[in-house]
């Protein structure tokens, strides 16, 4: 069986390929050897390889740039699941599609509901909305998991930002008031994976179709982070710049950006907990496993 991976070679599709290698052939084209901005590049690719499973882990998620570059965000963010899921509900496949907490208001300071109102402040917040509701109304059995402040141990992310910047400088500023839980690479295809019943043929969904929170338990700042960030790496052995005291808090109105980031990005998880029968571990827990595999590297 055929699996197709979209975005293959970033952090949540590397961990994908992972997770689903013994599950059956992987396919996770490289941008040479698909184009996904390409419709008819990507019908062509799903009619000769007719895969029985799609993990789509493609996005445009340069936040700002997308502000001035709407149309390349539309094409992946929206116009491509609805691509991918319109092709699984005429094949009867499964869709496994990746959100964001952007699509939320972004304000208060109560954990979002999957059915929370919806009303995205960016470009890439809208388009990521517009994907998932065209993946909901495709009619294909389908998860969609909408995520939060992702980062691995490869790839740009704030981990591996803080961390040179640390090695760099005895001192740094660190927004303080946008909230949420750091979510691995790791623990999505994790999840993912528990959410498949593999010993069928073909590959099934054993939870039902709808949209899941999928993140670690607890909640952070960004500045919070990354002083964990920086405890975790001193007790690990590395040696850096910063001063213990060295990190400080800034509100977001003191760093300005062209999109508009989310104060809240809280998710409540009880609903994938629930249909997983599982507990979701702690970001501290997580980051300490990231950290570790990216000193090993």
């Amino acid at each position: 069986m055929n699996i197709f991976i979209t975005g293959g070679n970033g952090q949540v599709g590397f961990e994908l390929q992972r997770q689903f290698a013994l599950f059956g052939n992987i396919l996770a084209p490289t941008r040479q050897e698909l184009d996904l901005t390409n419709t008819q590049a990507v019908d062509t690719y799903l009619a000769e390889h007719q895969p029985a499973l799609i993990l789509n882990a493609a996005a445009y998620t340069a936040v700002d740039k997308a502000e001035s570059e709407p149309e390349q965000a539309k094409r992946l963010n929206a116009e491509l699941p609805a691509q991918l899921a319109e092709y699984a509900a005429k094949h009867t496949i499964a869709l496994v599609h990746y959100s964001t907490d952007y699509v939320y208001p972004g304000d208060g300071e109560t954990p979002w509901q999957e059915d929370s109102p919806t009303e995205p402040h960016s470009v890439y917040g809208q388009t990521k909305l517009e994907g998932d509701q065209a993946v909901a109304q495709s009619g294909c059995q389908h998860l969609i998991f909408r995520t939060s402040w992702v980062y691995a141990a490869r790839g740009n992310n704030f981990m591996k930002t803080m961390l040179r910047l640390s090695r760099e400088r005895d001192v740094l500023s660190i927004v303080n008031d946008q909230i949420g839980a750091p979510t691995p690479a790791r623990l999505i295809a994790q999840a993912t994976a528990l959410a498949f019943t593999t010993h069928n043929s073909p590959l099934t969904i054993h939870i039902p179709s709808g949209i899941y929170h999928l993140a670690p338990r607890g909640e952070t700042s960004w500045h919070g982070f990354a002083c964990e960030i920086f405890e975790q790496a001193r007790k690990a052995g590395e040696t850096l710049a910063i001063k213990p005291q060295g990190a400080a808090g800034i509100p977001t109105a003191e760093y300005p950006t062209p999109a508009q980031r989310p104060l809240n990005s809280r998710m409540n998880l009880s609903k994938l907990e629930a249909a997983l029968g599982v507990t979701l571990p702690t970001w501290q827990n997580q980051l300490a496993l990231t950290l570790k595999e990216f000193c090993e590297e």
